[in-house]
């Protein structure tokens, strides 16, 4: 038997009509804690409402807290709770939270989720993801080259990310690797004519340093 919080709580009546035996309120600021059973909860079905708002809230393009976000959050936090070795679960919240910007939670998410899984390139893609959308691109360089290693050396995104980054940081040869890497996984207009920017800039390049 674990806690859960009055908002959880909530949540749970209201989509899963789930009721514990007994639960407290939050009042005059202090919140009390809820016991409740995870083992009667389903996984497989709380993870199918989860995934579903989810989805739901990654269509939003704004901050704004909104049910669907709320109830992706509180669904996987519960789910995080019945099966903590499962690193899909605290990557989800890192994206959710980041979205909200409670960057507190989102790093400490996908820190949990590396130490989880340190062997599997999720973690780090999602954590490269989230340095990479504040433009900390070294930090963002970090996580990536280890989701490459660990196995998503293959993966278009990932590539494109990397060559972009070294673009960025002005190292033309590197950025041509990995974006040549991404375009023989998915050839696309935008990718061919960023491609040949950086040609042009590494040629000029070639050029000023043999001067």
């Amino acid at each position: 038997m674990r806690h859960i919080s009055i908002i959880i709580l909530l949540i749970l009546v209201s989509i899963l009509g789930v009721t514990p035996e007994s639960f407290a309120a939050v009042k005059g600021g202090i919140e009390y804690s809820i016991p409740v059973d995870y083992s009667k909860l389903s996984e497989f079905e709380l993870k199918v409402k989860a995934d579903k708002y989810f989805y739901l809230a990654e269509q939003y393009k704004d901050s704004t807290l909104n049910d669907d976000i709320t109830n992706a959050l509180m669904l996987y936090s519960i789910l995080q709770n019945i099966n903590p070795e499962n690193e899909i679960y605290s990557i989800r919240l890192g994206i959710l939270y980041d979205k909200i910007n409670v960057t507190r939670y989102a790093k400490g998410n996908f820190s949990r989720a590396i130490g989880i899984a340190p062997n599997k390139p999720e973690p780090y893609f999602y954590f490269g993801e989230y340095y990479y959308k504040k433009q900390m691109y070294r930090k963002a360089l970090k996580y990536y080259k280890e989701a490459f290693a660990k196995g998503y050396s293959e993966n278009y995104d990932l590539n494109f990310r990397l060559g972009d980054i070294y673009e960025k940081l002005g190292d033309t040869k590197l950025s041509l690797i990995y974006l040549k890497k991404a375009a023989s996984k998915s050839p696309n207009e935008n990718l061919d004519n960023k491609i040949k920017r950086v040609e042009t800039f590494d040629s000029t390049n070639r050029i000023y340093n043999s001067k």
